[in-house]
C-alpha cells in the first residue's frame, strides 16, 4: 500500500509538471503542485519505506519526468499548438512612401496621441504632437521620426 501510494504521488506530480511546462504558461499552481507532489512521493519512501526504496523512487520520478518530456515533444502535440501560417506583411517604409514634412494629411482614427493618418493613399503611423485629435481631422505633418510622423491639427482646425 505505501508503494502504490509513492506510484502515485511521483505520477500524478510528473504528469503536473508536464501540464505545467506544455499546457499552462506562466509558473503556476500545477506546477508547484506537481513538484510537491512528486518530492512528497520521494520523501515519503525515504521515511516510511527506507532509504534503498527512496534512492529507487527519486531516480524513477527524475526519469518518468525525462521520458515524460521527451514523450510529448516526440507526440507533435506542440505541432498542433503551433501558428503554422506565414505572416507575410511588411512595413511600409516612409521614406518610400514620398512624404514630406509640411504635406497635408487626414486622421483616420482618433490620435491620443499615436494613431493612423492617411496621406497620398496611405495609412501610416502618426503622432500627435501635443494635443488629441479626432478622427477625420484634418493635419499637418510637422516631422519625421524613424517609421512615424508626428503631425498638428491644420492651422485652419485649431
Amino acid at each position: 500500500m505505501q508503494t502504490l501510494l509513492v506510484i502515485i504521488l511521483v505520477v500524478v506530480g510528473v504528469a503536473l509538471l508536464v501540464v505545467e511546462l506544455f499546457l499552462i504558461p506562466g509558473f503556476g499552481a500545477a506546477g508547484v503542485a506537481g513538484f510537491f507532489s512528486a518530492a512528497a512521493g520521494v520523501a515519503y519512501a525515504y521515511l516510511k519505506i527506507g532509504a534503498t526504496a527512496g534512492h529507487i523512487s527519486l531516480a524513477a520520478a527524475i526519469l518518468l519526468c525525462a521520458v515524460a518530456v521527451i514523450v510529448f515533444l516526440r507526440s507533435r502535440a506542440l505541432d498542433k499548438m503551433a501558428l503554422q501560417e506565414n505572416i507575410n506583411a511588411k512595413v511600409d517604409l516612409i521614406s518610400q512612401l514620398d512624404i514630406s514634412v509640411g504635406q497635408q494629411a487626414v486622421t483616420i482614427s482618433r490620435l491620443a496621441p499615436m494613431g493612423k493618418v492617411r496621406v497620398n493613399g496611405h495609412d501610416i503611423e502618426a503622432k500627435s504632437a501635443d494635443e488629441f485629435i479626432d478622427q477625420s481631422t484634418p493635419v499637418e505633418i510637422i516631422a519625421i521620426d524613424g517609421n512615424k510622423v508626428i503631425v498638428q491639427p491644420c492651422a485652419n482646425n485649431k
